[in-house]
């Protein structure tokens, strides 16, 4: 009939034949085709969805928030590969990283929801008993790629900040010194059967502020007559130095300091700390202007964390017992186990008695070793180390370090340790072989004005160039001398090793191990 308007059926063009919006209509292969579709829409255009096949006004609302993250995720890639200070520094912050944190807990929730709304969409009892257990299971699989991921971000991101928060503190930043930033490393030990901390590790890792070139300055335990400055608070109480004779080697200074004279730190929470940057500021004739501590009862356990540091061990490196109660002079036992040379990855156990087995050889071997141990950990604490895992890390370092480093400068000092690792660290020992022989004695009367200037070459002579693989770079009178690593078999064994120290044949065991201060990383 003329001007009568014919109504469409289910069937027809404006009854509901839109399979999107009006499954019921469509073919059971259709209505399985456009679940996952509705599935894809949610994973790569939240929102989209709900625009198509729902809740318009809900899906207008999702894409804003899609298109805004997005923004802000193109804002933060521009930003890390333009200025990584200030991402680092959003991470850390202790009130931004909270407001990152709540974020991220938002996105996850309202993607969850919208995935939730999405299956309210997909109509299961439409779909063929077949398809439904595969939606399903598609489904959660992508609710936890990423609502869960997005979850977990915000966990490792709080581990993270509260990791920060108890191991760096609040305080004023401060400005490099002659273009450098100067810090004191400490390996601290406070067994039973000592009195009070004794820092065996003592280094000074001096950073330009500009590239991140750095040199490391270790300083042995025995090192004696340590000065200070005029403007030191332990001027007063030595002021010729800390010249007692034996007693007063500089790993001591710090009980010292902590039992007698805490008072002269009055606004310090480790004066014993303070105390030992003063010397060594003192020894090397710069300002030394932060300190971290790290607790050797733990440190197996951080390295432990980071799946072990693989090295090049130069030698021999015995695994040392208790002991022998009366014996004079003090021996010990028999090792409870040996290090052997070549290329190997130490768990934290094996790490901590590569760092401070001194049987058998000098203190400076240690020393040697301990400088490769510090620079595989640098090396390959990397990116990639730090977020497979970073919560056993975090964990391991708020049991272990102590700093006075200001937590609002943690990110340039990040920043500034990126640029490091792509550089060579140069290393020099003041004492032997860098200064003399032991026989010398130079850390018993050392020359003050001969370490000043050794010190300052340093600095003025630039990074050297790398060393071939399997050589571990020494400082020796200003140059730079690669030693091989001694990774062939020379047919010593761990039994005949042990055979030595159980007769107690000392000298032959000295001449065999004489290798083991020699080590790079691997």
């Amino acid at each position: 009939m003329t001007g009568t308007r014919v109504r469409p059926t289910d069937g027809g063009v404006l009854g509901g034949s839109d399979p999107v919006r009006h499954p019921q209509t469509a073919p059971p292969a259709v209505r399985t085709k456009r679940a996952f579709v509705l599935l894809a829409l949610t994973l790569v255009l939240p929102g989209s969805a709900q625009v198509v096949a729902g809740d318009r006004r809900l899906g207008r609302r999702a894409l804003r928030t899609t298109f805004t993250c997005w923004a802000l995720i193109l804002l933060g890639l521009v930003l890390a590969l333009t200025d990584r200070t200030a991402v680092v520094g959003i991470v850390t912050h202790r009130w931004w990283s909270l407001l990152l944190i709540a974020a991220l807990l938002g996105i996850a929730l309202a993607w969850a929801m919208l995935f939730l709304n999405t299956l309210r969409l997909i109509r299961m009892p439409l779909l063929d008993r077949g398809a439904r257990p595969l939606v399903a299971g598609t489904l959660a699989l992508l609710m936890v790629l990423t609502s869960g991921s997005l979850a977990y971000g915000a966990y490792v991101l709080n581990v993270g900040r509260s990791t920060v928060g108890s191991i760096f503190q609040s305080g004023p930043a401060f400005d490099p010194v002659d273009g450098r930033y100067n810090f004191l490393l400490m390996g601290g030990d406070a067994g039973e059967d000592r009195t009070g901390r004794r820092p065996d590790s003592i280094s000074v890792i001096s950073v330009d502020a500009k590239t991140g070139a750095t040199v490391t300055f270790s300083i042995p335990r025995n090192f004696q007559n340590a000065q200070f400055s005029e403007d030191s608070p332990l001027w007063e109480v030595y002021p010729e130095g800390y010249n007692c004779g034996d007693p007063c080697i500089i790993n001591s200074l710090y009980t010292d300091v902590v039992q007698n004279y805490p008072d002269l730190y009055p606004e310090t929470t480790d004066p014993g700390a303070e105390a030992m940057m003063d010397a060594a500021s003192g020894v090397l004739g710069i300002e030394v202007q932060a300190y971290l501590l790290v607790d050797m009862g733990g440190f197996e356990q951080l390295v432990d964390a980071m799946g072990g540091i693989r090295i090049d061990a130069g030698g021999w490196v015995p695994i040392t017992a208790a002991e022998i109660p009366g014996s004079d002079p003090i021996r010990h036992y028999p090792p409870d186990g040996w290090i052997k040379p070549g290329v190997q990855t130490l768990n934290g156990y094996q790490a901590l008695w590569y760092a401070r087995s001194r049987e058998f050889v000098t203190d400076y071997d240690r020393i040697a070793r301990q400088q490769c141990v510090q620079q595989a950990m640098i090396a390959q604490l990397d990116p990639a180390t730090v977020l497979t895992r970073f919560q056993s890390i975090a964990a391991a370092g708020t049991q272990i370090v102590e700093t006075d480093i200001p937590q609002d400068q943690l990110a340039s000092f990040v920043d500034l340790g990126l640029k490091a690792q792509g550089q060579e660290t140069r290393r020099l020992t003041i004492g032997p072989p860098d200064f003399g022989t032991p026989a010398e004695n130079f850390v018993t009367y050392p020359d003050f004005d001969i370490i000043h200037s050794r010190v300052q070459d340093m600095f003025a002579q630039g990074a050297a160039d790398s060393s071939a693989t399997g050589t571990l770079q020494l400082e020796r009178a200003g140059v730079v001398s690669g030693v091989p690593a001694q990774t062939t078999d020379d047919g010593i064994t761990e039994e005949y090793l042990q055979e030595l120290a159980i007769i107690g044949d000392d000298a032959t065991l000295g001449d065999l191990l004489a290798n083991n201060g020699q080590c790079s990383p691997a």
